[in-house]
């Protein structure tokens, strides 16, 4: 660890230290917003440059501090930069300003039409909170970060205790990279703190929240953001159990090789991902063979890495005590306490679950899962209506077989419905949708993907305007050269 990394300041704290964060970020806005979206996209790319040019130095230090290791780490790195990159062509290419024009129109279906002009403009200063279980791709300039400076708007990000050094030092990093690079001072900032974490929320000048973690503590940031005199929206991530269908089938054809996928799914990263395949249905016709195999195959996981933090180590193992002593649940593999823990498997029957089961309701964020066994269809499908949402379902069945019933309650339930496969993976692309029902997350949007930038957006309609008066992006020649539709009609970027 080099002496710079011992060294990074702490990031101010309390009200009076997030207000003058904030503060400073509003006029960071206020300037950036004159700036073209190719300066904007600039400096983008040189946070990616510089996250890269200091990776030997973050990733010594984010190992000392998640117990995560070299390989993942370096590879979330890598993640990282490539959706900075990624959000930056976007930001360039201005498709989610959504540039809409309507001419005048003295023959309008419904009477004359003005000259109307559309288009979506930054909120301002977006407030954005880090998770624990990804140092890089979900906490400082993760995907909430990088998608609001895509979008034009500043950030302040509230530093996650779990890797202090590490956010601290990031922080820095993305601050002098911006500054390097021509952005308005502020641009970017960090407070750290409980009461700073509440200031943010509560700043009149933080227009939009972006959260990952508990549903816990997201659901009492979320309140308190709605509790606000101006209500703001709060876009967060707040737990998955994230079901895995079976169909006899399915069963028939791959048998114990869906366990054994199952188990390493469910105990990759120690368990500690969003997308962990909590919950695996399957035919009851199949449980004597899962209750001995699944023991089986949880004892030949190979040991994993240590939990983030001891704390979350504590609050999984009470998570998966309070399951496993719940009505109608039994324990097929106990798991321990240790750090990392061995693998949990708890199995219920569907015809005993209820809607305020704790199978189903309580996300276990550590190596255990849920298997709950289904006589027939119809307890399939009854089980599958009690969840709430999800980040992700999933079906493994026959080629040609009908799922129409279950692909549309896991539709109705899930951000991301996969055929076959294991949710575990997460890529940054154009369609990816990482988001969901309440729980899954707060709102409708995606945390992951170029539509991540939606979410820090409101639109804007222009109506009989001199074309000097109108964004550049509204005006009749075009000049910035981006795709609009014109009178119903797309036309694309010159």
């Amino acid at each position: 660890m080099t002496e710079t990394t011992r060294t990074a300041p702490a990031a101010p704290q309390g009200v009076a230290g997030t207000d003058e964060v904030v503060r400073a970020a509003h006029q960071a806005f206020l300037e950036a917003r004159t700036r073209t979206r190719d300066e904007r996209a600039a400096w983008m790319d040189a946070i990616a440059d510089a996250l890269e040019a200091n990776r030997e130095e973050l990733v010594p230090l984010a190992m000392e501090e998640s117990n995560l290791p070299d390989a993942r780490l370096n590879g979330e790195l890598t993640r990282t930069a490539f959706q900075l990159r990624l959000l930056a062509q976007e930001a360039r290419r201005g498709e989610f300003l959504g540039a809409t024009i309507d001419h005048a129109d003295a023959d309008w279906g419904m009477g004359p039409r003005p000259d109307l002009r559309r288009i979506n403009v930054p909120l301002g200063v977006v407030g954005v909170f880090g998770a624990s279980n990804f140092p890089f791709a979900f906490s400082v300039i993760g995907g909430d970060s990088a998608s609001a400076l895509a979008a034009g708007c500043a950030v302040v990000h509230k530093l996650h205790p779990a890797h202090e050094g590490l956010a601290r030092r990031t922080a820095q990093i993305v601050a002098d990279a911006l500054t390097a690079a021509g952005a308005p001072a502020g641009l970017f900032g960090a407070v750290e703190g409980f009461e700073a974490a509440q200031a943010l929320v509560d700043h009149p000048q933080v227009k939009a929240v972006g959260f990952t973690g508990s549903e816990a503590g997201g659901r009492a940031l979320f309140d308190r953001a709605v509790a606000r005199p101006e209500p703001i929206p709060f876009y967060g991530e707040l737990g998955s159990l994230n079901p895995v269908v079976v169909t006899e089938a399915a069963w028939a054809a791959q048998g114990e090789d869906l366990l054994a996928g199952w188990i390493g799914s469910m105990t990759m990263g120690t368990g500690q991902f969003c997308t962990k395949p909590g919950l695996l249905l399957l035919p009851e016709t199949a449980a004597e063979a899962a209750e001995t195999a699944l023991p089986r195959l949880a004892s030949e996981v190979a040991p994993s890495v240590g939990m983030l933090t001891e704390s979350i180590r504590d609050g999984f193992v009470a998570k998966r005590d309070e399951v496993a002593g719940s009505e109608g649940v039994d324990v097929l593999v106990a798991g321990d306490g240790a750090n990392p823990p061995a693998p949990g498997v708890l199995r219920v029957r569907a015809a005993e679950l209820s809607g305020d089961a704790a199978a189903i309701r309580t996300e276990m964020f550590g190596p255990a899962a849920v298997l709950i066994t289904y006589a027939d269809t119809a307890e399939l499908e009854q089980a599958l209506d009690l969840l709430g949402g999800q980040l992700t379902g999933t079906i493994h069945s026959a080629d040609g077989e009908d799922i129409t019933r279950v692909l549309q309650l896991l539709q109705d339930r899930c951000g991301r419905v996969l055929r076959g496969g294991w949710p575990t993976g997460v890529t940054v692309s154009y369609a990816q949708y990482h988001g969901g029902p309440y729980p899954a997350a707060t709102q409708h949007g995606t945390s992951v993907g170029t539509a991540a930038i939606d979410r820090w957006l409101r639109g804007v309609a222009f109506q009989d305007m001199e074309d000097a008066m109108l964004p550049l992006e509204l005006q009749e020649s075009n000049p910035t050269g981006i795709a609009r539709r014109v009178d119903g009609a797309w036309v694309a970027a010159q």
